[in-house]
């Protein structure tokens, strides 16, 4: 787990996220190791797919805009990087997440399913950044963040209205950039609507949501360290 002492949070207006070649020394000097382990996680979770995903190899942070400079590997890559503990520290974990509001105030996150990687953690939508979010040459994390909310909840970018401006939040090798995505429906309608979709999925990312409305509730111990830091100024008590 990240430290707490660890996480910083700052506001951005504006992203600038490129993709650009490395030589990503982890992958290259511990290849063999890499595949062993991957060899094990899909053991124990058949569905894991190895494909395509950004990394980033240089984040600099200025008074209002993140610069982002991400790269291509496997997810196989990925994961061994962060089961092994984030053994490169030149390398980061940079992706989008929408912070789901309900009209009165309550934010949705999701539990993740058996079949995902990180089974039973608690966090906002989210997922690492693919090709599929390239806009010639450009990483569009706004355009992977609606895309993930609608993968995983079935809310579409036209049901929310998202923050002007990022979050980001700097917890060691995660970089999580966030925006509130506002929804017109109360707690209880957004919380039946997400658990309708799940249900009506073959293969839901998502095994359930938890619909956190005041501080005291984020003391779940599965919710990640950078979620309760980020939501902790956003609730009453």
């Amino acid at each position: 787990m990240i430290g707490e002492m660890e996480i910083e949070i700052a506001a951005a207006s504006t992203l600038h996220c490129v993709l650009e070649p490395h030589d990503w020394a982890f992958d290259r000097l511990r290849g063999a190791e890499i595949d062993a382990h991957w060899a094990e996680r899909r053991a124990a979770i058949p569905a894991l797919y190895d494909g395509p995903v950004l990394l980033a190899h240089s984040v600099s942070r200025g008074e209002t805009a993140l610069g982002v400079k991400f790269f291509e590997t496997r997810f196989s890559r990925f994961l061994a990087w962060r089961d092994f503990g984030f053994p490169d520290a030149g390398v980061y974990n940079c992706f989008s997440m929408p912070a789901l509001r309900s009209a009165d105030g309550a934010f949705l996150l999701g539990e993740m399913g058996a079949d995902h990687s990180a089974a039973g953690a608690i966090y906002f939508p989210a997922g690492t950044p693919d090709p599929s979010d390239l806009r010639d040459g450009m990483v569009d994390l706004e355009a992977n963040l609606l895309r993930e909310l609608e993968e995983e909840t079935g809310i579409a970018p036209q049901e929310a209205r998202l923050s002007p401006d990022w979050t980001i939040v700097y917890a060691g090798p995660r970089v999580a950039c966030m925006r509130i995505a506002q929804s017109p429906l109360s707690a209880a309608e957004l919380e039946m609507r997400v658990n309708s979709y799940i249900a009506s999925q073959k293969k839901p990312e998502l095994a359930g949501v938890r619909m956190v409305a005041r501080r005291a509730e984020l003391a779940e111990p599965r919710m990640l360290g950078f979620i309760r830091r980020f939501l902790e100024p956003l609730l009453p008590p």
